[in-house]
């Protein structure tokens, strides 16, 4: 009987990364100039994964955010409407990750991303699972959905604005329970407080 957290090996590889030591420098000097933030932990050994980011409730957590990934030479990928992946902002959008979503097709936003990370050799999800910078009390299940269908991990990463320290958490394979599923991810996150003073 195969462990639930164990990760299939058809995920497991080395964690998609570019090294343009310029852009690692100036993400490291952003992380500086936005108030001295640390990265504690590491990027689990995986080609495919989804990182549900929390929590969120600030503007500012996208220049945080895009800072860390340049430090960290990371290659993510983010959803977005299919209707903006035209001339001229495509190519654009599609050089920083952008992947196309078309909510009214048959399949749906889950259908859609399990169908992606089934063709790609590489696909990171970043994702909000809150929705919304505003303080929420039941999260978006949907990017758990993805993970358990897709049969790849979730890395939870918190932002705490009170350490201004971005922790990543272990890859966790995701079961059928989705609501224990749920709870088992946010205790990754109860420690972080966010840039308005609100935990998750």
């Amino acid at each position: 009987m195969t462990d639930k957290n164990t990760i299939p090996e058809f995920v497991k590889g080395e964690f998609p990364v570019t090294h343009n030591r310029f852009l690692r420098w100036v993400g490291r000097l952003g992380m500086r100039v936005l108030g001295g933030w640390k990265i504690n932990g590491e990027m689990p050994s995986v080609k495919k994964a989804i990182l549900p980011v929390a929590p969120h409730t600030s503007n500012w957590d996208f220049p945080v955010g895009a800072c860390v990934m340049l430090a960290m030479g990371l290659k993510l990928n983010y959803l977005a409407k299919h209707s903006l992946f035209r001339f001229p902002l495509k190519g654009l959008l599609t050089k920083l990750g952008g992947i196309p979503i078309d909510r009214s097709s048959a399949n749906g936003v889950v259908g859609n991303m399990v169908k992606q990370f089934r063709e790609k050799d590489e696909l990171i999800l970043v994702i909000t699972p809150e929705g919304t910078r505003k303080r929420v009390h039941e999260w978006k299940k949907g990017f758990l959905h993805m993970a358990q269908q897709a049969k790849v991990p979730v890395v939870p990463i918190a932002f705490d604005y009170a350490r201004k320290a971005i922790d990543i958490g272990p890859a966790l394979m995701i079961g059928d329970e989705i609501e224990k599923e749920l709870e088992r991810v946010k205790s990754y996150f109860e420690h972080a407080q966010g840039k308005r003073g609100e935990a998750c």
